[in-house]
């Protein structure tokens, strides 16, 4: 039976491949990148005189109790005149690149409004994880933030950010409440810049920035070191934006709709989609929700009203709608309406949630969705690299973008991918040595991923995903561990139960596995909501079914690099404190590695409690 997927063009299907010197290759879209607009800004003042009316923002309102109604709109006019009030508002306090604006806040229309007004005046935004804020206990993350780029101007969201200002924020610097205040200190609110009158010097500030402008800093996660602040110019996120466009012919076919939880801290919800949408002329409705047990209803609550033309998430978030998907019949009638695309990044999707919202969208519109991928990173705008047809499957990635060439170099047994475009990162803030070893001597930035070919008869068809070369290991034989395709497997294998694996065995005689499991696991577990997590992993149905994914694994292993001899569950979640989750919600296996290194010891001297070991 062949296969039918609703109608989706990819931009860019054939590459030029050359050799270079030896173990290097250059790979290249076989299309020239089109002309860009040389700053964001004029996009917006484009859709603002040519669709003033149109939705560009939209949030639920916040009740008294907490709870969320009905949608508040901005139109284009209504945010290019507020944007030019606070431009305003930001050059009479003299803000520029040496002093910025720090944003502590979530997705919030104030948030994306002072966005815009920044880009306007030309002063560098710097939105920061609100877990540095609301989570940590010793805000060291957010202390880095602010010595990094010392900013002119602190604004917060609300009170709850009270308590991380006055931990953190210098006297000197101005702070600026959307609501709340901060006891004890002296607080402007988000109002007072929204109605500053604008006047000649606005128009003038707009007119000095160009391609070179640093329109924001966004800090890398941090992995066992702190997070970089990278350099994030017009040029980066304009060129990037006309690469999508040409990567992903959709976004320009219908007006763009975009219901979106993704953190505009991070440069998937915040360059990629946030961008887009401003480059398009789209409408983002602003999801309150997230992919946890706690906010997931609220995204399918979003999604059962709202329709999207395209629509991004996480692996984790494509899990829960598929299966919500399974007995939501609004869900599944509203979502798949008009979507044209899926684009999942962040971490592995495994093979069954891919079959489980394959087989929704053939029962309701009797053809598929195209899930699509790629490759990207903060460095890089982030969109690199594209997938160039719908049959897509795990780990697949595609080709370069227009304009980015991508280089292919030998290490060890890997091959790493280095990026170089008008879409890569000039550096890092005021961090010269970092900026220097992150390019090689052609000037392509060397991203850390490892990749190789979907099929090497067929360039065309491009790249996949071979794990991070900073995350393989040895182990004590000398035998090379390659973490990145074992850790889908293990995914796969345990779906629906594991949220993620992290591999040990570095300098051990065998390989181990540490599992972060789903919320689903309670259900599995046959205990009441009362039970503790350490309690449900100890349940007999929940040990035998991991017990069953270990034989499985044993099974499919052809070497000691690929077998899991051992695997632990975990009832301790990952903490963004020790860095050991990003904003996205992927793992980062080399700080869990790190700030658990008695577990992983203690599972490989067998002395670690309920350690499952393959029994065929």
């Amino acid at each position: 039976m062949s296969i039918k997927f609703r109608p989706l063009t990819f931009g860019v299907t054939r590459v030029a491949l050359r050799e270079g010197s030896p173990g290097v290759r250059y790979m290249q879209a076989d299309q020239a990148l089109q002309p860009y607009p040389e700053r964001l800004t004029d996009r917006l003042k484009h859709w603002a005189h040519t669709a003033p009316e149109r939705s560009f923002l939209a949030r639920r309102i916040k009740r008294d109790d907490g709870s969320l109604g009905d949608w508040q709109h901005i139109t284009y006019a209504q945010a290019w005149a507020t944007a030019r009030n606070i431009a305003q508002a930001l050059i009479d306090r003299g803000l520029n690149a040496e002093r910025p604006v720090v944003i502590l806040s979530e997705n919030s229309l104030e948030h994306g409004l002072l966005s815009l007004g920044c880009l306007v005046a030309g002063v560098p935004f710097v939105p920061t994880s609100p877990p540095y804020s609301l989570i940590s206990q010793d805000y060291d993350k957010l202390k880095h933030v602010l010595r990094t780029v010392t900013p002119g101007m602190v604004f917060a969201a609300d009170a709850r950010y009270a308590k991380a200002i006055a931990a953190t924020v210098g006297e000197n610097v101005e702070v600026v409440m959307a609501q709340g205040d901060v006891p004890g200190r002296a607080v402007s609110t988000f109002e007072q810049l929204c109605q500053t009158p604008a006047g000649p010097d606005v128009d003038a500030a707009m007119a000095a920035t160009g391609p070179d402008t640093i329109a924001k800093f966004l800090f890398t996660s941090g992995s066992t070191k702190l997070p970089k602040a990278v350099i994030n110019t017009q040029r980066l996120w304009c060129s990037n934006q006309q690469q999508m466009a040409q990567s992903m012919p959709v976004l320009a076919q219908q007006p763009l709709v975009l219901v979106d939880w993704l953190p505009w801290n991070h440069t998937f919800g915040g360059n990629h989609n946030f961008g887009m949408v401003v480059f398009h002329g789209g409408t983002l409705y602003i999801d309150d929700g997230k992919p946890t047990p706690a906010l997931m209803h609220e995204t399918l609550r979003n999604l059962r009203e709202v329709a999207p033309t395209v629509y991004f998430n996480v692996p984790t978030g494509f899990e829960a709608i598929a299966q919500a998907m399974q007995t939501d019949d609004v869900l599944r009638k509203n979502l798949l309406s008009r979507v044209q695309m899926f684009f999942y990044a962040g971490a592995a999707l495994a093979q069954p949630v891919w079959d489980s919202l394959y087989a929704s969208q053939e029962r309701e519109i009797g053809e598929r969705i195209v899930m699509t991928t790629g490759l990207g990173m903060t460095e890089s705008g982030p969109f690199g690299i594209f997938v160039t047809n719908p049959h897509v499957r795990a780990g697949d990635l595609g080709v370069p973008t227009p304009g980015m060439a991508l280089k292919l170099v030998a290490t060890g047994d890997k091959t790493e991918v280095r990026y170089r475009g008008p879409n890569v990162t000039p550096g890092y803030w005021r961090a010269p040595k970092e900026t220097q070893e992150a390019f090689d001597e052609e000037g392509f930035f060397c991203t850390g991923d490892a990749v190789t070919w979907i099929d090497e008869s067929n360039p065309h068809l491009g790249l996949k995903f071979d794990g991070r070369i900073a995350e393989d290991f040895k182990l004590a034989t000398g035998t090379f561990v390659s973490v990145g395709p074992l850790r889908g497997k293990i995914i796969a294998a345990g779906a629906p139960y594991v949220q993620d694996a992290v591999i040990t065995g570095l300098n051990m005689k065998e390989v181990g596995a540490m599992i972060f499991p789903t919320p689903a696991v309670r259900a599995l577990s046959g205990l009441g909501a009362q039970a503790s997590l350490a309690e449900v992993l100890q349940a007999p149905a929940v040990l035998a079914h991991f017990q069953a994914v270990v034989n499985t694994l044993a099974q499919q292993a052809t070497g000691s690099a690929n077998r899991v001899a051992r695997l632990c569950l975990l009832a301790e979640p990952p903490t963004i404190d020790k860095g050991e989750i990003t904003d996205k919600g992927s793992i980062n296996q080399r700080s869990v590695l790190a700030h658990r290194a008695e577990l992983v010891q203690a599972l490989h001297d067998d002395t670690c409690p309920n350690t499952l070991k393959p029994t065929v």
